[in-house]
C-alpha cells in the first residue's frame, strides 16, 4: 500500500485526554504504549519535573491546564526544542527496562506480536514494530481516523487479558494513555523506522528477549 503523510490541510481528529490524541485518515502515526510499571514514580516525577523548569523558562505556567497551547505560541524551533528533549528523555528511561518487563518471555511477546498482525491489512496496515521488555513501538496506518484509540484499546484489552492469565494475575496491565505521533515526512517515518529497528541493541537486549517486525513492501507517497 502507499503510505502517506500528515496534511496540515485536510481535516484530522484531536481527543484530549492525559495526552492529545492526533489522528488522520491513512496517514502513518508513531505508536507507544508501556507496561503500567514500566516507569517508576521517581523517574515520572523527575522528569516531570524537569519539563516543567523547562516550560518555566520559557514563560509557560506548567500548572495551567492548557499549558500545551501557550507552548504552540512559541517559535518552532523552541517547540522543536521541547519535544525533542522531553520524548527522547523519555524514551531513554523505558529503555532503561524499569518494572516486571513481563514481555521479555517468548510467550508473552509473541502475543502482542501476532495480536499486533491478526487484522494487518484489513482494520488497519502495519508497517513496523518492535516489543520490548516493557513497552511497544509501532508504525500503523488506519483507514479512518476514528479508530486509532479503539483500535489501540482493542489491543491492550486483549493482550492484556491473555498475559494476566498465563502469570495468574488479574490487575492493571498497561499504562491507561500511550503516545502517538502522525508521521509528517518522509525522512521522519525512515527516522522512526530506524529507531524500532535500533531499539533492542539500543537497550542492549538479546534478540530472544524482544519481537522485532519490518514490512519492506511499505510503500511512500
Amino acid at each position: 500500500m502507499e503510505l502517506h503523510f500528515f496534511d496540515p490541510n485536510v481535516t484530522a481528529s484531536i481527543l484530549y485526554r492525559k495526552l492529545p490524541h492526533w489522528s488522520q485518515a491513512g496517514v502513518v502515526c508513531f505508536i507507544t504504549f508501556r507496561l503500567h510499571d514500566s516507569m517508576p514514580r521517581e523517574v515520572v516525577d523527575r522528569w516531570r519535573g524537569e519539563r516543567a523548569g523547562w516550560l518555566i523558562r520559557h514563560g509557560i505556567n506548567p500548572n495551567k491546564p492548557a499549558w500545551r497551547d501557550d507552548l504552540q505560541q512559541l517559535d518552532q524551533p523552541l517547540q522543536a526544542e521541547f519535544y525533542a528533549t522531553f520524548s527522547t528523555r523519555w524514551h531513554n528511561e523505558l529503555d532503561k527496562c524499569h518494572g516486571s518487563c513481563v514481555l521479555k518471555d517468548t510467550a508473552n511477546f509473541q502475543i502482542v506480536a501476532e495480536s499486533f498482525l491478526k487484522f494487518d491489512g484489513k482494520r488497519y496496515w502495519m508497517t513496523d514494530f518492535v516489543v520490548m521488555p516493557n513497552h511497544t513501538h509501532m508504525l500503523v496506518v488506519f483507514p479512518n481516523d476514528d479508530v486509532m484509540l479503539s483500535q489501540c484499546a482493542s489491543w491492550k484489552r486483549f493482550t492484556g487479558r491473555r498475559i494476566n492469565q498465563g502469570l495468574s494475575d488479574s490487575g492493571r496491565f498497561w499504562q491507561q494513555d500511550g503516545f502517538d505521533h502522525l508521521v509528517r515526512s518522509e525522512e521522519q517515518f525512515e527516522h522512526f523506522r530506524r529507531y524500532i529497528a535500533d531499539n533492542p541493541t539500543k537497550a542492549g537486549l538479546h534478540a530472544d528477549a524482544c519481537c522485532l517486525y519490518s514490512n519492506s513492501d511499505a510503500g511512500l507517497k
